[in-house]
């Protein structure tokens, strides 16, 4: 395999790691405050809609990135209220999530598309390759590293920047104590109900990043199915990376690279069925999820939040 070869399936697989990625961690954030969102797969294509939309419609890519946030975080509040305000089932909320996100996704692009036509087959605004002064210049790495789209780039940042909030400052430390036991937070002066409710939001909006990123920089449109799962497959991916940003990169590179190359296979002419290496990231899905089956063992040993999918009620005293 030649150095050019190697440096573009990096490339490719850092491009197509950047929206699990950005979906993973809006989870992380989210079942770090004891909320489990199934509904990720749906805010995450209504996000991808919207952002398509709103760029096609202004010429502003700005303005659809802070559509895809809007839109995903109207969803998001839909599963807080319902999960924490009236304490509905975590399990069933986020799979109603995923139904009525990806209906709707399905109605908006049929209709946001000029003269109310579809969206499929319009051309918008997208995210180009920019190319970082010096770093671009360093062999091997800085083409495939620093050769990227802006939205790439910040999932740079947001790597150290997320670890460094959850670890170190006492926001993040108020977030995982009412992760691991709402009751004792909230004796300590923690507000448990708006922690949860903002953690909720602020990840269902970095889900709708990681859609934005899909229909503007990836595969820039739309199409229906454009997530073609992502959502599902960022759910097992919190618990592969044991709900830790740094490790969730890992898992982002391993999907990102199955994806690269897959097609670089394909392209070649290869005799391994493309169906098969598409596969396995979700096959890797399904293992994951079943894992879940044997969950009281099973999160102890990864360090799930002891009180994730559980409900909480204050007691008021009488």
């Amino acid at each position: 395999m030649t150095i050019t070869l190697m440096v573009s399936i990096l490339a490719v697989t850092i491009r197509a790691g950047t929206s699990l990625f950005y979906a993973t961690l809006g989870e992380i954030f989210t079942e770090r405050s004891g909320i489990l969102n199934l509904g990720l797969e749906g805010m995450m294509i209504v996000g991808a809609v919207s952002a398509f939309a709103a760029a096609f419609a202004t010429g502003s890519l700005w303005l659809g990135v802070l559509a895809a946030l809007v839109s995903s975080a109207l969803l998001a509040s839909i599963h807080a209220f319902l999960t924490i305000t009236l304490r509905a089932n975590q399990t069933v909320t986020g799979l109603a999530l995923t139904i009525f996100g990806s209906g709707l996704a399905s109605f908006l692009g049929q209709r946001l598309g000029p003269g109310g036509r579809p969206l499929v087959g319009q051309i918008g605004p997208r995210f180009g390759r920019l190319p970082l002064p010096f770093l671009a210049d360093i062999p091997f790495v800085g083409r495939a590293l620093f050769q990227q789209d802006l939205l790439v780039y910040l999932a740079y940042v947001m790597v150290p920047l997320s670890w460094f909030f959850l670890y170190k400052t006492r926001p993040g430390l108020h977030l995982r104590a009412v992760g691991e036991d709402p009751r004792t937070a909230d004796a300590m002066g923690i507000n448990v109900t708006t922690t949860r409710y903002v953690y909720t939001i602020l990840g269902g909006m970095l889900v709708g990043l990681g859609g934005a990123h899909l229909s503007l920089a990836y595969t820039p449109g739309w199409t229906e199915g454009l997530t073609a799962g992502r959502g599902w497959i960022a759910i097992a991916m919190v618990i592969f990376a044991t709900w830790d940003p740094v490790r969730a990169v890992i898992g982002a590179i391993l999907f990102g690279g199955i994806n690269a190359v897959q097609f670089r296979m394909q392209a070649m002419g290869s005799t391994i069925p493309a169906a098969f290496l598409s596969m396995l990231p979700y096959a890797f899905t399904i293992v994951v999820l079943t894992l879940i089956t044997w969950w009281e063992a099973f999160r102890k040993r990864v360090g799930a939040p002891a009180a994730l999918g559980l409900s909480y009620a204050r007691e008021e005293k009488g």
